[in-house]
């Protein structure tokens, strides 16, 4: 679930920001936006010393023999993999939406309706000295349910301090139903429900 997401920044002055922020610290040229795929550098948001922070991570979890990605919200602050990151060390994957492919194979953007910036919530850690991070998933709501079970953790902009900065915040936000979203196939031949 969430295999890839996309970071683009034709619609949103948000992500123009954050890209601008990245390029800021790295330098041009440090991450290549477009389609985010498991392993690929891409930019998060965490907490700095007076705000949040932009930064550059690997997405996934590399352990031996396996990369994780995604983390169940409903589990994360019992599995130990999860258990400190999910007190301590909290992000915000920013993005303009996500991908998901429904049983059929067929692809879909998600977005929130009306929105450049889409954010979903995820930890972060640094494994064998490269900072990496992992989106947590959910429950489908029911704009998601037609297409999957499963679905990322959807922060709105309201969400973004508590979630990075408050703890008791952070674990009602797990438990919460995300917004509704709007699917687009990717194949403009294929028509909604």
């Amino acid at each position: 679930m969430c295999g890839r997401y996309e970071f683009t920044l034709e619609d949103s002055e948000e992500l123009r920001r954050v890209a601008e922020l990245i390029e800021a610290r790295y330098g041009p040229g440090g991450w290549q936006p477009g389609e985010i795929r498991p392993t690929a550098t891409a930019p998060v948001l965490r907490t700095g010393e007076k705000k949040a922070r932009a930064e550059l991570m690997r997405w996934g979890y590399a352990l031996p023999h396996t990369l994780v990605i995604n983390a169940r919200a409903e589990s994360v602050r019992e599995k130990p993999l999860f258990r400190d990151a999910v007190a301590a060390r909290r992000c915000v994957v920013p993005t303009a939406g996500f991908y998901e492919w429904d049983g059929d194979g067929r692809k879909y953007r998600f977005r929130l309706p009306g929105e450049g910036a889409l954010y979903l919530a995820g930890l972060y850690e640094v494994r064998e000295g490269v900072p990496c991070y992992c989106i947590l998933t959910t429950a489908a709501n029911p704009s998601m349910a037609p297409i999957h079970d499963r679905m990322p953790l959807v922060l709105t902009r309201r969400d973004l301090r508590p979630w990075l900065e408050r703890p008791q915040a952070a674990a009602a936000l797990l438990e919460r139903e995300p917004p509704a979203l709007e699917a687009r196939p990717m194949d403009p031949q294929l028509r909604l429900w």
